[in-house]
């Protein structure tokens, strides 16, 4: 109850923060706003000990996805409960919690399974700040059994998305014991497709990337080849190493009309394709998909669905997703780190509130 009261006068007390904010094409910038405070009773929040940046939040950075006003950004977080809004029943002030970039209750017909389109969802932004509102916290928010250690916290920051994303992408292809899967993109959430594509037992995992650190990545988590075409002639080169057969299973971690050609084009009739990028000007048509006899399947990840999992296998040792952090930096380096990130000089920067 004390801590309650302190927690409660912390926040109170505070009433801005700094964190990132674009403006537009290239303009992020770190400054003064308001600082997050309980609006619901299901709200909490939290004061974040890890963020990151997304390959996503390229999309808008570069233009791509215009944004119209100035934008907090950020949407993958973990860290420790402040303040819990009076309806909040599964969490306390002092918890360690990892959420999704999707909000849930985890209670309606679509949570089951399908949490990222719960019918009171929202899209959380403003994580790249030292402070954080989250709501329908007891729906979103996932606590580890004690408090962690500061060097699991990397990879307890990857379960708030990009795994849980590459991972989504390989249970949408229906990664099976024994299959051979293609991934497409070799971003953060591509690499750790890789390996969850591994965890899921498959016996050989393609990995198409063109960039030597991201190909020494993908080996520690699990690939057996790499592919380095793209295009038709990537397409010609999966076919070739299956002989003439594509794949049992395709992810495709990237969101271009390119990528998600290769995808489907790599894939054995009655094979399937997890699809997790971010569609920017895709566009299929209908004959050409008829006749390939391949299961489409993906969409925005639902996240909490494994949360808990995903959870125990960082906890107990048997992964290390934080390996796709090859950039730590404070939080107001955060403009670099997007710079790092558009230049591809990093795969995936951490920030340090």
């Amino acid at each position: 109850m004390n801590t309650q009261r302190t927690m409660n006068r912390q926040t109170m007390g505070r009433q801005t923060i700094r964190g990132a904010v674009l403006y537009g094409p290239r303009d992020i910038r770190f400054e003064e706003r308001e600082a997050p405070r309980i609006v619901e009773p299901t709200d909490a929040i939290l004061r974040l000990s890890a963020t990151c940046i997304c390959g996503s939040d390229l999309w808008p950075y570069r233009g791509i996805s215009p944004v119209a006003e100035p934008t907090p950004m950020g949407h993958e977080y973990c860290g420790i409960v402040e303040e819990v809004g009076k309806a909040v029943k599964s969490l306390r002030p002092g918890q360690f919690v990892i959420g999704s970039f999707a909000t849930s209750d985890n209670t309606c017909a679509h949570c089951d399974g399908y949490q990222s389109s719960c019918v009171h969802r929202e899209f959380m932004s403003g994580a790249q700040a030292p402070v954080l509102r989250v709501p329908l916290a007891d729906g979103t928010l996932v606590a580890t059994p004690e408090l962690p250690p500061a060097d699991m916290i990397p990879s307890l920051l990857t379960v708030s998305d990009v795994l849980g994303t590459g991972w989504f992408a390989a249970v949408a292809a229906d990664v099976q014991p024994g299959k051979t899967v293609v991934v497409v993109g070799d971003g953060a959430v591509g690499l750790l497709g890789v390996l969850a594509a591994k965890q899921l037992g498959a016996e050989r995992v393609i990995a198409m990337s063109r960039h030597p650190a991201r190909q020494q990545l993908v080996r520690e988590f699990g690939a057996t080849d790499i592919v380095t075409e793209r295009g038709d002639a990537g397409v010609a080169r999966i076919k070739e190493l299956t002989k003439g057969v594509g794949a049992d299973a395709v992810l495709e971690c990237v969101g271009t009309q390119e990528s998600m050609l290769q995808a489907i084009h790599s894939t054995r009739p009655g094979g399937s394709v997890g699809y997790v990028g971010v569609p920017h000007g895709v566009e299929l048509n209908g004959e050409e998909l008829f006749y390939t006899h391949v299961h489409l399947h993906g969409g925005p990840a639902p996240v909490r669905r494994f949360l808990p999992d995903l959870i125990d296998l960082v906890w107990s040792g048997k992964i290390n997703p934080g390996k796709v952090f090859d950039l730590t930096l404070p939080l107001d380096q955060v403009t670099e780190g997007y710079r790092a990130m558009d230049e591809r000089r990093a795969i995936k920067v951490l920030l340090r509130p």
